[in-house]
């Protein structure tokens, strides 16, 4: 299934965890040092770096471009580092977020009252991932090196559904199905 960006309320209301996606379009990087600043920007400017509402954060960091290369190698980041901004951003219309590991119960509680989705991206295949990355640019405070906001567009990324917008949850599901049985 395809998933285009701006990834809209009833797009992320079709998705059921489990689902096998792959993202096109613009999406954001932000860890969880970009994810403090955007909410104090916020604070303090009412706006934030890009327009929030309808978009995908990747939780990356990015390695070094190589020569004629958009991008270094960019896997996924732990995401209960975001855990503390992501209900806010939520609130203000982010609809995607891609990382790896488990999410605590209040984002799971966020993503299922503004339509949220949780994807999860193959930790350790960031040199894969990259291939996916057609453009990459620095958009806000740069002075965080790997952990700046980027602009990416992406071709085909390849991510699965790993929370859907009405809190179904692989990390749950999942291990019930190979739990030994006595």
């Amino acid at each position: 299934m395809n998933v285009s960006v701006p990834f809209t309320k009833e797009q992320a209301q079709q998705l059921k965890a489990g689902d096998v996606v792959t993202i096109d379009g613009v999406i954001y990087t932000a860890r969880d040092a970009a994810h403090k600043r955007m909410l104090e920007e916020y604070e303090n400017t009412g706006k934030f770096p890009f327009d929030i509402e309808n978009q995908i954060v990747y939780y990356a960091g990015p390695a070094p471009a190589k020569p004629n290369q958009p991008i270094g190698s960019v896997g996924p980041t732990t995401s209960y580092r975001m855990d503390a901004y992501s209900p806010k951003l939520l609130e203000f219309g982010l609809r995607g977020m891609i990382g790896k590991g488990q999410r605590n119960q209040a984002v799971i509680e966020a993503m299922k009252e503004y339509a949220g989705v949780y994807f999860g991206a193959t930790g350790g295949a960031g040199a894969l991932l990259a291939n996916h990355i057609v453009a990459s640019q620095v958009i806000a405070y740069e002075d965080l090196g790997a952990e700046a906001i980027r602009r990416l567009v992406v071709k085909a990324f390849p991510a699965i559904v790993i929370i859907d917008s009405r809190g179904n949850n692989l990390y749950q599901t999942e291990p019930l199905k190979y739990k030994r049985v006595r």
